[in-house]
């Protein structure tokens, strides 16, 4: 059965009044988590793409480039997103719901942030409001302001790419420390850690923006240490 047949079967469970937010209440214990973090981020970027007072085509083909939606589960896809604009319920009960969902394991989270950068991105702006939005959610998942500024960094352009911060260690640090934080988020990017985090097959397009800024961050550390190194008096 494919994700998005599971997540028609989750939706045909709602009763009449309940609204989308029901249904992480439901998966909550669920083993298979990619559901819950499917439906999540669609409806978070459903509301995402109303912060900058409009939904754009290129927002909603976005969609499409992360989950890879077949032309026949298109349907099931925009129910699940016209459900979340449509819903009443705010974001942040949203976002609360979700985090409880994977209590300590904020991994998935991650993910989720960067499914929504990716989402906010596709327009090729980032509006001042999808900055206020993402960050307020960013918050509710307990990231502290620099791990949302590292995440920010993947993707926005004009975002300070500061190589030590999207390795997460500190500025000077020795390269062995660096070595191994690199290697480390290499290491959980690949695919088959985000398939282990609940994270769909559909959707594991997500770790290619955290891989290229990782690397690239590596690669930056190494040349500018190399460099250094080489017109350092012996």
């Amino acid at each position: 059965m494919s994700i998005w047949s599971r997540i028609a079967d989750a939706l045909s469970a709602l009763t009449s009044g309940e609204g989308l937010s029901a249904v992480f209440d439901r998966l909550r214990t669920s083993p298979d988590k990619s559901v819950a973090f499917t439906i999540a981020v669609i409806a978070l970027g459903a509301k995402m793409a109303k912060a900058d007072g409009h939904v754009t085509r290129d927002e909603v083909t976005a969609f499409r480039e992360v989950f890879h939606i077949a032309p026949e589960d298109e349907p099931k896809a925009a129910r699940v997103f016209n459900l979340a604009r449509q819903d009443v319920t705010g974001f942040d009960d949203y976002a609360r719901r979700i985090k409880a969902m994977y209590a300590q394991d904020d991994a998935p989270l991650c993910d989720l942030m960067e499914g929504l950068f990716h989402i906010a991105l596709a327009d090729g702006e980032y509006h001042p409001n999808e900055n206020i939005f993402l960050e307020e959610v960013a918050g509710i998942f307990g990231f502290s302001h620099q791990r949302f500024t590292r995440i920010r960094s993947q993707f926005v352009p004009d975002a300070d790419r500061d190589p030590y911060d999207v390795l997460g260690v500190p500025t000077g640090a020795d390269m062995a420390a660096v070595r191994k934080a690199w290697r480390r988020l290499v290491r959980e990017s690949h695919p088959d850690q985000l398939r282990a985090r609940g994270v769909p097959e559909e959707a594991v397009k997500l770790a290619e923006a955290r891989l290229i800024a990782v690397n690239k961050a590596w690669e930056q550390i190494n040349a500018a240490r190399s460099n250094h190194d080489d017109f350092t008096p012996a």
